[in-house]
């Protein structure tokens, strides 16, 4: 089913808050939107699992929905361990080039995914799972819950310009973070009465240009370097061609590249409507890691991102205790 944002129809079926009925409290988890960053959220869920907490519902956006998808289906140790075993090499040969709609298919990473993860209806997940999406033609918030998992993460991962959208039930979807990249609402709406909710955005925001003196990072490992590499895989010469040439000036430092203008202005626009948005719909716990570091395609870095996903958590660990009525240490 292809549902768009209706949560009052949702919430009137979903069971009465706690408190009145002696019952223990629904626990939500909303995965947050983030490319490679998500992989994050693999330390999240086993930081949680350590401290007993296990969500009744999950509900992603975007690389929160893959990785969602994933734990949903009870194949989360699976994951992380084939995202802590990618070389950049294997990341790449995931990529199909499309030059319609967005630089990647998506076709074979989707394909990876079935055969491996997730290949079967929302209603066969051990969790329940639900993940947004974005109808391109209206701008609408689309909430996919029912069908085949693998078509709705294809749609929610749909990063506009780097992945070709998807046609899904008539609908042409692309990735759920234009419009709700952690999805609190829609664990509220599923019947969350705690909702934790995981944001990748927290430092985002000016990344590309902050510099340091310090133990630069191996020109491997750099988001310039990856990007020359993508470029020469779809047989486009390396990123030197799409640099601005330095000004006459020595003194002058060049403009930024070309995937530094357009991975900060996607982090720009995700956080602002991030921030907006729960604003007025609020986690009872925020959990932040720190994971700016990371760019759009550093799939390569999982263990440095899910060591942070753990370390957030504990970060975090008081008030998430206190708020689940959990003894503290």
């Amino acid at each position: 089913m292809v549902v768009s944002r209706q949560p009052a129809r949702l919430v009137a079926e979903s069971p009465s808050p706690a408190g009145g009925h002696g019952r223990a409290p629904v626990i939500g988890l909303a995965l947050g939107s983030g490319a490679a960053r998500g992989w994050s959220h693999l330390g999240v869920l086993k930081a949680l699992a350590a401290e007993g907490v296990v969500p009744q519902v999950i509900c992603g956006c975007s690389i929160g929905a893959f990785v969602g998808a994933a734990a949903a289906s009870g194949d989360l140790a699976k994951l992380a361990q084939w995202a802590e075993s990618l070389k950049w090499q294997d990341v790449v040969s995931l990529l199909d080039v499309s030059l319609r709609g967005g630089l990647i298919k998506g076709d074979r990473l989707i394909g990876f995914f079935e055969r491996n993860f997730v290949d079967r209806d929302f209603t066969e997940l051990d969790t329940r799972f639900a993940c947004v999406a974005t109808e391109l033609t209206t701008g609408r918030e689309i909430w996919l819950q029912e069908g085949s998992v693998s078509a709705a993460v294809r749609a929610s991962i749909a990063l506009p310009g780097l992945m070709t959208p998807v046609m899904h039930h008539g609908r042409l979807l692309v990735d759920g973070g234009l419009v709700n990249p952690v999805p609190v609402s829609l664990c509220r709406a599923m019947g969350a009465d705690v909702v934790i909710a995981v944001d990748l955005g927290s430092d985002m925001v000016g990344r590309a240009f902050r510099h340091t003196a310090i133990e630069p990072t191996p020109a491997e490992e750099t988001e310039a370097g990856w990007t020359d590499r993508l470029l020469a895989r779809f047989g486009f010469a390396g990123g030197d061609e799409l640099a601005v040439p330095r000004p006459a000036s020595s003194s002058s430092e060049a403009l930024p590249s070309l995937v530094s203008v357009i991975s900060s202005s996607i982090n720009i626009m995700q956080v602002r409507i991030a921030r907006s948005r729960l604003a007025g719909e609020p986690a009872d716990v925020m959990i932040s890691p720190r994971v700016g570091q990371l760019g759009l395609m550093d799939y390569h870095r999982a263990a440095e991102a899910i060591a942070e996903g753990e370390a957030a958590v504990m970060r975090m660990r008081p008030l998430l205790r206190y708020v689940l009525g959990h003894d503290p240490d």
